[in-house]
């Protein structure tokens, strides 16, 4: 063990971790690191401009009493009362998805194939959309029938009540995700037989993730994004990645996202995630409580909504949560990075791609800026910057210098980040 960690402090006099990170950082420079910064930038606007859309939108609804005329049209259609909620979500969530389809389709398509991230026609993707705004229907449709059932049944307590409902229902989103909705925008496919398929199931295997197979989606017919995950619940996990991180990246740059990927799912991020939720929902529910009756009071009679139990309140819940979303951004950003951290840690030990982890977190400056100030870290990033996340497999390669392979222990000069190199295994 001695002989060990003198050799390994002797190899890591011969590393500099900061020279390295530099040398990373460097290779993103000019045009493509001011495209890189410009974009995500303008997402700092986005939130904003997005949450005033949200917010007018759902004003209107209730200026305009279309929420109470949709409210009617629920209680023509049935005399159930408990069904009348479900009902309502489908004109609230179509006529919603198109007051807002100009800034969607701004945001969604335009912005990014500006930016070059779109392959897809917008024909497509609008079909794409409408594929969602189906399930968007009925998503809505569940969680309003519950909402206001727990309203009805408990009058007082129902924004803790109504909590606890949602924190269930979301989990049983994770489990139905993967298997019912991911593939109805992608093709999921086993992916062929090689060694980097294996060593990402040895990897899975050393981690008791219990995962027999490697799937790769076509996310490439959508966008240029990097991507994988290990998703679901109990019988739905997948391991999966997306084919332009297969035919985009390195075999080591691979097997760090997969290492990442993997490391939310040991160290057990669903399950505290979904705590996370359940606080949220407890905060969220509990503004809904005190400022819904509030808001009644003073227009609920314009509005031609009755109380909190009319499912006419929904666009008053909704243009609440939106600016409770937006004032709590820096903080679910924060708590969402924080894992992201731990997760590239894990990902780190788990591949042992200090380099690999390195170069994919350059290639990921495509659409995220590299090296933001430290307040902009805080305040928009819900995952660690490019600079923060190559200082840390630099500092990680000092560390464990003497115990990784010879053509692995030499200063890497790394290429720009739009370079792909071939990937074994495929």
């Amino acid at each position: 063990m001695a002989a060990l960690l003198i050799a390994a402090a002797a190899a890591a006099q011969t590393f500099d971790p900061e020279a390295a990170t530099r040398a990373y950082l460097s290779t993103l420079q000019g045009a493509a690191r001011a495209k890189s910064d410009a974009y995500f930038e303008g997402g700092y606007w986005l939130i904003l401009w997005g949450a005033l859309v949200g917010v007018a939108s759902h004003w209107l609804m209730l200026t305009m009493r279309w929420s109470a005329a949709w409210r009617n049209w629920a209680a023509r259609v049935t005399k159930r009362r408990w069904l009348q909620p479900a009902l309502y979500a489908l004109p609230y969530v179509i006529f919603g998805w198109l007051i807002v389809l100009p800034w969607t389709v701004y945001e969604g398509f335009f912005r990014e194939q500006q930016y070059g991230l779109m392959n897809m026609s917008f024909g497509g993707w609008l079909g794409q959309q409408g594929i969602m705004l189906g399930v968007t229907v009925l998503m809505t449709a569940l969680v309003l029938l519950i909402v206001f059932a727990v309203i009805r049944r408990a009058p007082r307590t129902w924004w803790l009540w109504g909590a606890a409902a949602l924190t269930a229902l979301t989990a049983f989103a994770l489990v139905l995700q993967p298997v019912f909705v991911e593939p109805l925008l992608n093709k999921y496919t086993p992916m062929p037989q090689g060694p980097l398929r294996d060593q990402i199931l040895a990897m899975a295997k050393a981690n008791h993730i219990p995962a027999d197979n490697v799937w790769v989606v076509d996310a490439s017919k959508q966008s240029k994004r990097i991507s994988g995950n290990v998703a679901g619940l109990g019988p739905t996990i997948r391991i999966a990645l997306n084919d332009n991180l297969l035919n985009r990246s390195t075999p080591a740059e691979v097997k760090a996202v997969m290492g990442h990927e993997m490391g939310h799912y040991v160290l057990g991020h669903v399950w505290k995630g979904l705590a996370v939720f359940g606080i949220v929902f407890l905060i969220a529910g509990l503004i809904l409580w005190r400022v819904a009756p509030w808001a009644l009071a003073r227009w609920g009679g314009a509005w031609r909504v009755e109380s909190v139990a009319d499912p006419a309140v929904v666009p008053l819940f909704a243009l609440i949560l939106t600016v409770f979303g937006l004032v709590m951004t820096p903080v679910f950003n924060s708590l969402i990075r924080s894992q992201e951290s731990q997760a590239d840690a894990f990902g780190l030990d788990a591949a042992r791609e200090p380099d690999g982890f390195a170069s994919i977190a350059m290639k990921l400056s495509e659409y995220r800026k590299i090296e933001p100030t430290s307040l902009e870290e805080a305040l928009f990033f819900d995952h660690p910057s490019g600079r923060t996340r190559v200082r840390m497999s630099m500092d990680w390669k000092a560390r464990h210098l003497a115990e990784l392979p010879p053509e692995q222990r030499a200063m890497v000069t790394p290429p720009p980040p739009a370079a792909a190199g071939p990937t074994a295994g495929r």
